[in-house]
């Protein structure tokens, strides 16, 4: 059985990222496995997982927003910005006030700065942070441009306070905790992070990862191979584009339709995605497809 197309995957606690791709080629076997949007092992909740030839579309998903329920616990500060760190710093958290939470919150809306944690999987000169972190090395982070699209206080019962925040990709919401706790005095950590939703995969909609126990349940629960990908702009292709196409080859018909600086999906007639033509490098990157649907 051939797997192509998207797994939406509950990700329990407790279990790398990898950890779930782990479990599920052990399920399909040899299948190509790849997923979008890395959770620590503390986090639970959306985890899209790429099977087959959607693995070649999984760069195109990092552009979609992300939705997380978090708790942040005033008053302690750790190492990795969250409940799993050393501790670094404690403070007395009893006098904070919801108003206080409120407005030291509208200070992280829109377009910010944030400098990521240390125990974090970027890297700096090829080596991941968190390699150097936990060999007591330092490095200086320079802060990165990421959108915080909607922030919402949901709870302050103290020390813990639960938010809501949808976000671009890149975010870091131990960092988010952190930078709360430094603007409120107090420090703090993230205790507690659910993904809700990445993009069109929702929570509601996904399946949790004990239920996935065979490669017929596998190839039920998959999404199509275009999951996610609406940002990119559709076009619809005649017979002879298709014909083209299938031998990796552009016609200048289609090619007069494709813009610099954009990627488009490329659909034959029947509504299957054929590829994806990409302008936003310097020259024409071509992705074609098989015709295989999911689970086929």
């Amino acid at each position: 059985m051939s797997l192509n197309g998207w797994l939406n995957v509950d990700k329990p606690a407790g279990l790398t990222s990898y950890g779930v791709i782990a479990r599920i080629k052990k399920i399909t076997g040899r299948c190509r496995i790849g997923h979008a949007g890395t959770l620590d092992p503390l986090a639970t909740g959306v985890l899209p997982i790429a099977l087959g030839q959607a693995t070649r579309t999984v760069e195109y998903l990092h552009q979609l927003s992300k939705t997380y329920q978090a708790d942040i616990e005033l008053g302690t500060a750790t190492d990795t910005y969250d409940a799993e760190g050393r501790i670094t710093f404690t403070a007395d958290a009893s006098a904070v006030t919801l108003s206080q939470v409120a407005a030291a919150l509208k200070g992280f809306s829109g377009s910010i700065e944030q400098i990521p944690p240390m125990y974090s999987a970027l890297k700096l000169n090829g080596r991941p942070l968190y390699e150097l972190a936990r060999r007591g090395e330092t490095a200086e982070l320079k802060p990165r441009a990421v959108t915080i699209f909607r922030l919402d206080l949901l709870e302050f019962t103290s020390p813990v306070v639960r938010i809501e925040v949808e976000c671009s990709g890149g975010t870091y919401i131990r960092s988010l905790a952190y930078d709360l706790g430094q603007a409120l005095g107090v420090g703090a950590h993230l205790k507690k992070l659910r993904r809700t939703a990445y993009g069109c995969f929702n929570i509601g909609q996904a399946v949790a990862l004990d239920e996935l126990t065979d490669v017929g349940g596998v190839a039920a629960a998959l999404l199509p191979l275009d999951h996610g990908l609406d940002l990119l702009p559709r076009l619809m292709l005649d017979a002879a584009m298709s014909a083209s196409l299938s031998h990796g080859v552009v016609t200048p018909e289609l090619r007069a339709q494709l813009a610099e600086g954009q990627a488009y999906r490329l659909y034959a007639a029947e509504g299957v995605l054929t590829a994806i033509a990409d302008l936003t490098g310097p020259e024409l990157r071509l992705k074609v497809f098989g015709a295989a649907q999911p689970g086929e």
